[in-house]
């Protein structure tokens, strides 16, 4: 983390959802992880489409009633918060204005942005929210979204998972998942997962896959020996395996407590506003996942 941002604040997101005030719960933890303090933000849009017929006066007396729901959530939040890290300064705030413009807003002044991963506003079918989406690809910070069934505060021993690949992105997704570990005091793991994607099919019952996957993992080792040497108090393991990354990383998240991979890499699918990992894992992922764009002050 660059000087700079050391003292700028954790912020989530609220909207009277019960997945954000799990986020809430998380982000209070993290605030408190990282010594700085915690704000509670509720986006209230109010546009033409909101306004029920009447008289002026009855759409005034309705939007104030919005209003006062959109406080009291917030206002809940706070309590959600000063309950699970009393010592984390909260502030709550009702900011006018759409979700994504509200939350991108405040993202260029966070050092992180914490989300659930549905709002009340989620289609059925949906597996994760469009704001979630949209802040995780284009937030000014880290986001995390919080989803899964370990998003609670009973897995402090499991380790921090990273996935890597060999994409200018992995710098900033390794930078983060390192500090994240380092805070917490357990253990990373490097997922590395290949597809021998340019070997011909008349090849392959001869490849000798022992001796190609001994390859990769040693480049992987190489790849984080800076990092290992700058973190000596994070114990590393290396995972490598022939499949695909999401599933390796969704398999991986079972016994993890954060995901970390960033928005950008080599499989990237044309149309997605995420690269097709970090979209799969979000997902999927069984416990909350942190994304890291490239550029991003983490």
């Amino acid at each position: 983390m660059e000087v700079g941002q050391a003292h700028r604040p954790v912020v989530v997101g609220v909207d009277g959802s019960g997945s954000a005030y799990r986020a809430v719960e998380w982000a209070a933890a993290e605030a408190a992880r990282r010594g700085v303090a915690l704000r509670l933000v509720r986006a209230f849009s109010w546009t033409t489409s909101d306004h029920p017929t009447g008289q002026n006066g009855q759409v005034a007396r309705y939007r104030d009633q919005l209003l006062d729901v959109a406080r009291h959530q917030v206002a809940r939040a706070a309590r959600i918060a000063e309950d699970t890290r009393p010592q984390v300064e909260t502030t709550p705030q009702v900011e006018i204005g759409a979700p994504i413009e509200v939350l991108g807003s405040e993202a260029r002044r966070a050092q992180l942005l914490v989300l659930g991963d549905r709002g009340l506003g989620g289609l059925a079918g949906l597996l994760l929210g469009s704001v979630a989406v949209g802040m995780a690809a284009h937030g000014a910070c880290p986001v995390v979204i919080v989803r899964g069934e370990r998003a609670g505060a009973g897995n402090a021993e499991s380790p921090v998972v990273v996935g890597i690949d060999d994409s200018s992105i992995t710098d900033a997704a390794l930078a983060f998942a390192f500090d994240a570990a380092a805070a917490r005091g357990v253990g990373l793991v490097v997922v590395h997962a290949w597809s021998p994607m340019a070997i011909d099919d008349a090849l392959a019952p001869v490849m000798d896959w022992d001796a190609a996957t001994a390859e990769e993992d040693a480049l992987l080792a190489e790849r984080l020996t800076g990092w290992e040497q700058k973190h000596p108090e994070v114990a590393v393991r290396r995972t490598v395996v022939r499949d695909g990354a999401v599933r390796a990383l969704v398999a991986a998240s079972r016994e993890a407590q954060l995901v970390v991979v960033g928005s950008r890499g080599r499989g990237n699918a044309t149309g997605l506003l995420l690269g097709s990992v970090s979209h799969g894992v979000l997902h999927a992922s069984h416990c909350p996942v942190a994304i890291v764009r490239s550029g991003t002050d983490s």
